[in-house]
């Protein structure tokens, strides 16, 4: 027994040193030569469609593999060479002869003669304990074929323990796990810890930008210290954060397996590895692993004036609220991302005031240095004629999906300098405010050009004197949500009078309640309560929506309860609408109100039945398994009936973003003298005012005033039409994704998303002195179009899929006030008309000669229109209002 248990330890350390004696990497026998089948294939399709229907291409090869030197003083310093030989192309599926790209073509023809050549040619690696320490071949050679041999070289690098370690393989410096079983190993390649040059950006809001997931792993089965077979697989998935059935996948496979094993030539005599490859061919020189960036040039593809003149007329004014317009915006933005700054310039200075703008639009959302220097060089903000361009310039600015340091700078020198028209100099400073946020969310707040406009923005708000220069300074902070203008943002909320107060409060309510201070809750509670001065309605319910989102404490709660029965008479009609709101919606502080509730003090009838007309409701536009995404609409009113603040909201968010889509509010003040009526507590010295305010996709946009003092009123009150005044029109770059990616066997691919919005918002206030009523108009027309195109770009053959999403809609909000009686009638509507929704999917192979596979598919629909439902008493009140009005019409004045 003993005998038995010592030749059974014998044994297992033989067989131990055996392994360890290459325990760090595979070894190949001298005088032998390995020969071995080989394939890569590539996959393009839809995120969950099968394979056998995808788009792609196999190559495949023999490939023979040898050792040339062996380090006399280390066995696992190896060198080894590798050819590739009868390389073939063909359909990674099978295909009818009519819809193969590839038949009647040789390998020659289709990779053309020279870089079939090059890819024969073999490469040599030295292999350092299984990982590749140099790899060598020919200099001169063409990236693609260079990149489809690093794609094979990184096949050898393995080791033979489990553990993780930095490897460089041809996917950049990435973290690699290996998990050993017996002769097997499997190699896990963590794709997004992978360091290599690539081109590519996302966009600003994480709703509006693509989620990806990529995997590798590859699986060796090992024979005699050596390979026997690789198995390798890269994926690749995109969606759309906003609409996950919209997406696409790249499948990459790889294999190398094992043929037969011949006689070979021997090793070559050398101490250094030096000697060894000077012997062997002296034009070898040592190369990275690591891809080199390679990209096949559009030799059939229209300049960029073509194009324009293409696209020209879906560009029209008129047009753009259609999907085409949006569309056409997209390849425009393109196009312009590579052309030079004299194409750019050239059809800028070549073009009509009609199209312009819209030419503004496209060239800024490039975000290329060569259409900012293009798009900067053209505009002269001293000149007031082109405020109308200069608007256009600095609006798509704000709308920028990765702006960079360099705009941030030059806006900042144009604010610094001579700016003609004083409403673009406050869009600058507004837009400035904009790209602090965004340069800031992406780490860059310590970037120069960002410490730069915070201390700009913040020094001279401080030295302000004029009510004008405080507001613009206010709505840059209100883009900005920098930290450390809380304390200013108080200042004005609680000291500052009439719109300043009330914008100063609007810009913290924009800001994440886990940011707001114990200081600003106090301060908030003291607007609200008026413990140290009088406040405007429209700043001490914004007081109250700020306590509300900041998870109030029962106390914060209850005593903003208790204050209802002692307000002005709408304000109590509005707070008690809120706390109704939060109830019914289940927003995040409904638990703590309902605590509140227990107590009959503060749930009596004699609170709950105050009459008024204000009112707030929030609902559900849609609820999907992506997004989702509410509307609300507030309204406030003065005791006279005329209108304070209308507020509507559309926001879209999934379980960690929001997006604030749409806000727009109409405010209005100082109108009781119209009709003869008393003004409201501490509203007693205001200036006759309305005006509009808008945010657009996170975006404070510069406030629209319909008249300003009462001579004002009154004259627009005598020429009035009835249009609406535009607000923003134009086109938005939403969606802003390009990902280039380095395959494992060499190819480049691309995945890139691009999201456009046609859209033109507008709104109104009228009123009749003769019927006694008054109305608000917000039109919201907006067109989509989302493109994307993923493709693998093997030089020789292109493959990939474009996606295509478009939709048209029109949203509208309407207010109708009857102030001939009291309580007076108001009926609120929010409508969506019927909406054209179609998708489109295009997979496709491409030769550089032209010929070319596709299968497309499309599916059409028409949302139905839609009356968003309010609270019953608004149903109510919308049946009094149009059951009693005159069936006579009256002019508007």
């Amino acid at each position: 027994m003993i005998l038995l248990t010592v030749l059974f330890l014998c044994i297992i350390s033989t067989y131990s040193a055996s392994v360890k004696g290459h325990t760090t990497g595979p070894s190949l026998n001298n005088d032998k030569l390995y020969k071995f089948a080989y394939s890569a294939e590539v996959y393009v399709d839809g995120v969950k469609a099968s394979l056998q229907k995808s788009a792609g291409y196999r190559i495949s090869s023999g490939v023979d593999v040898n050792l040339l030197w062996r380090n006399p003083d280390n066995d696992d310093d190896q060198l080894i060479k590798i050819t590739i030989k009868d390389v073939q192309v063909e359909n990674v599926n099978e295909r009818p002869a009519a819809k193969n790209i590839f038949k009647g073509k040789s390998t020659e023809k289709i990779i053309g003669k020279e870089y079939l050549e090059a890819l024969q040619r073999p490469i040599v690696l030295e292999l350092v304990r299984g990982k590749v320490k140099t790899f060598y071949s020919y200099q001169n050679e063409p990236g693609f074929t260079q990149n489809i041999k690093r794609g094979l070289a990184s096949l050898f690098q393995l080791q033979l323990h489990s553990g993780s370690s930095r490897e460089v393989d041809i996917s950049g410096k990435c973290n690699t796990t290996y998990h050993v079983r017996q002769d097997q190993v499997t190699k896990i390649k963590d794709l997004a810890s992978c360091e290599i040059k690539k081109k590519g950006f996302t966009s600003h809001n994480r709703i509006l930008d693509v989620g990806t997931k990529a995997t590798s792993a590859t699986v060796y089965v090992l024979e005699d210290s050596f390979i026997k077979s690789i198995k390798a697989e890269e994926n690749f998935v995109f969606l759309l954060n906003y609409r996950q059935k919209t997406g696409a996948k790249i499948v990459s496979k790889q294999r190398l397996e094992l043929k037969s094993i011949q006689a070979g030539l021997g090793l070559i005599a050398a101490k250094q590895v030096a000697s060894v490859i000077k012997t062997l061919d002296s034009n070898y020189v040592a190369m990275p692993l690591e891809a080199e960036p390679v990209k096949s040039e559009c030799k059939k593809c229209p300049s960029l004036s073509e194009h324009w003149q293409s696209i020209r007329e879906h560009m029209h004014p008129d047009k753009l609220s259609k999907a085409e317009a949006a569309k056409s915006f997209l390849s425009f933005i393109q196009n312009i991302r590579k052309a030079t700054k004299e194409e750019i310039l050239k059809i800028i200075r070549s073009e009509n005031k009609e199209f312009l703008p819209q030419v503004v639009d496209a060239v800024t959302s490039a975000q290329t240095p060569e259409s900012l220097e293009a798009i900067l060089e053209f505009l002269d903000f001293k000149d007031a004629s082109t405020s109308i361009l200069q608007e256009r310039f600095l609006y798509a600015c704000g709308f920028a999906s990765h702006p960079s340091e360099t705009l941030l700078k030059s806006l900042t020198e144009k604010f610094k300098g001579d700016v003609a028209n004083e409403e673009i100099r406050e869009t600058l400073v507004i837009v400035m405010g904009a790209l602090i946020r965004k340069l800031c969310d992406r780490g860059g707040c310590k970037l120069p050009a960002v410490v730069e406009a915070k201390r700009l923005i913040l020094n001279r708000l401080e030295k302000a004197k004029k009510d004008d220069n405080v507001q613009m300074y206010l709505l840059a902070l209100k883009n900005a949500l920098l930290p450390e203008a809380i304390p200013v943002l108080l200042k004005y909320s609680e000291s500052g009078e009439g719109p300043i107060s009330s914008l100063a409060a609007t810009a913290l309510q924009r800001y994440d309640p886990s940011s707001l201070t114990k200081e600003v809750k106090e301060t908030m509670n003291r607007i609200y309560h008026q413990t140290r001065k009088v406040h405007e309605k429209t700043v001490r319910t914004t007081a109250a929506a700020i306590i509300l989102n900041s998870n109030p404490s029962y106390m914060e709660v209850k005593n903003i309860l208790l204050s209802i029965g002692e307000l002005p008479m709408e304000m109590n009609k509005y707070m008690l609408s809120m706390i109704q709101d939060i109830l019914h919606f289940e927003m995040p502080s409904s638990k703590t109100v309902r605590q509140v509730l227990k107590d009959m003090r503060t749930h009596n009838y004699d609170r709950f039945s105050k009459m008024g007309s204000s009112s707030a409701y929030t609902g559900y536009i849609t609820r999907g398994p992506d997004v989702s995404s509410t509307y609300s609409l507030d309204i406030l009113y003065s005791g006279s009936g005329i209108l304070r603040r209308s507020n509507m909201n559309i926001r879209v968010f999934d379980r960690n973003t929001e997006l604030h889509a749409i806000q727009v509010v109409i405010e209005a003040q100082g109108l009781e003298s119209i009709i003869a009526a008393t003004p409201d507590e501490g509203e007693e010295n205001l200036d006759s005012f309305a005006g509009m305010s808008a945010i657009l996709f996170n975006f404070q946009l510069r406030p629209v005033t319909f008249f300003q003092g009462y001579g004002d009123l009154m004259s627009k009150m005598l020429s009035a039409t009835g249009d609406p005044m535009n607000v923003v029109k134009g086109l938005v770059l939403l969606t802003d994704y390009l990902q280039e990616i380095q395959l494992q066997s060499g190819p480049m691919a691309s995945a890139e998303f691009l999201g456009g919005l046609a859209i033109d918002i507008s709104g109104g206030m009228e009123f009749s002195l003769w019927y006694r009523e008054s109305k608000t108009n917000v039109k919201n027309r907006v067109a989509m179009f989302i493109a994307g195109n993923t493709e693998v770009d093997s030089f020789f053959i292109k493959t990939g899929m474009e996606t295509t999403l478009e939709a048209e809609t029109s949203l509208d909000f309407i207010s109708t006030v009857q102030f001939s009686q009291y309580p007076f009638l108001v009926c609120m509507q929010m409508d969506r008309v019927e909406s054209p929704f179609r998708t489109h999917t295009t997979k496709y192979e491409s030769l550089p000669s032209g010929r070319r596979y596709t299968a497309r598919r499309g599916k059409a629909a028409v949302l139905a229109g839609n009356e968003y439902p309010l609270h019953q008493e608004n149903s109510n009140m919308c049946k009094k209002v149009f059951g009693a009005k005159s069936d006579s019409a009256g002019s508007w004045f």
